[in-house]
């Protein structure tokens, strides 16, 4: 299969390059090589590479920074990804569009998740923005997927976990205030390439949900990543108004995989089994870049 990848730069772009590359022909392109929100480069590309597949990783993705750069968040989440729905109408290739848990308002009661046929209710820029690109998705292309997906990590990247790994590391007795009221599910993204990879070969299409099983809030991540890494370090939980922060973060980001479970298509595993297999996959990897961002000696 031959699949043009956008957003090849980002931490799930390299993930799926590698996963998906393994059986199938990728053409990646970073956000240098191909603006999505430019029409004629977004055609030009699609002809010349003549894809079966779309794999649209590319996104603004600066949930704060979308508060205050709202024309180029809305340029490139929204009107990027109309232009891409379109160029693959106009080529014949399917569309597999990679959204987010910010385009519901968190306000249901936790544990209780939202499924992929709940009201939507963006609380940010970020949220309405993304959710305006799976509108333009949906009017344009009948051959699409939309993959929402929640609290993405993985090694190509800054993260919410190699944040707090290179914060522990810069002064371990440091206390940490961590988000304790915030749910949602910490989800790797080479286990979402690996969804996305099971998906290729089959022909559903629409909306669904593709995040991690269960649910933590951001200080029982950061606990958890911290001590699999094994490294000192001394956190604080505290609440969403003791962090105050531009944009409003859902309370309740917690997903339920519905489509994914009814198709029997899911790979997702629980948060808990992959944080803990991604410390211990790149332990050394991961402490040897965030100590050389602090100067430090790699333990």
């Amino acid at each position: 299969m031959k699949i043009l990848l956008t957003g090849a730069g980002g931490q799930l772009g390299r993930d799926c390059i590698e996963v998906l590359g393994a059986d199938n022909a990728v053409y990646a392109f970073g956000s240098r090589e191909l603006d999505i929100a430019d029409a004629e480069q977004v055609r030009q590309r699609l002809q010349a590479v003549k894809p079966d597949v779309v794999v649209n990783c590319a996104a603004y993705t600066a949930v704060d920074g979308c508060e205050t750069e709202r024309v180029n968040c809305w340029r490139v989440n929204a009107e990027g990804a109309g232009i891409m729905a379109s160029a693959c109408a106009e080529n014949g290739a399917r569309l597999i569009h990679i959204s987010t848990d910010y385009v519901f308002d968190g306000r249901r009661d936790v544990p209780k998740p939202y499924s992929e046929t709940d009201p939507v209710h963006p609380l940010s820029q970020y949220g309405a923005s993304k959710l305006a690109g799976e509108e333009q998705i949906r009017d344009r292309l009948k051959d699409h997927l939309i993959l929402r997906t929640s609290w993405l990590y993985g090694i190509g990247g800054r993260n919410f976990l190699t944040t707090m790994l290179r914060l522990a590391l810069s002064d371990p007795r440091r206390m940490i205030r961590v988000v304790n009221d915030q749910y949602g599910s910490l989800t790797w993204t080479h286990r979402l390439a690996l969804q996305i990879q099971t998906l290729l070969p089959t022909d559903v299409t629409g909306t669904f949900h593709a995040t991690a099983e269960g649910h933590g809030t951001w200080y029982e991540g950061a606990k958890l990543f911290l001590e699999a890494m094994k490294v000192p370090y001394s956190l604080e939980p505290c609440a969403t108004e003791d962090y105050p922060t531009p944009a409003k973060r859902p309370a309740n980001s917690i997903l339920i995989n519905s489509r994914l479970n009814t198709f029997g298509l899911n790979r997702m595993a629980p948060w808990e089994e992959d944080v803990v297999t991604f410390a211990n996959r790149f332990r050394a990897e991961l402490l040897a870049k965030s100590s050389g961002e602090q100067g430090l000696k790699p333990a």
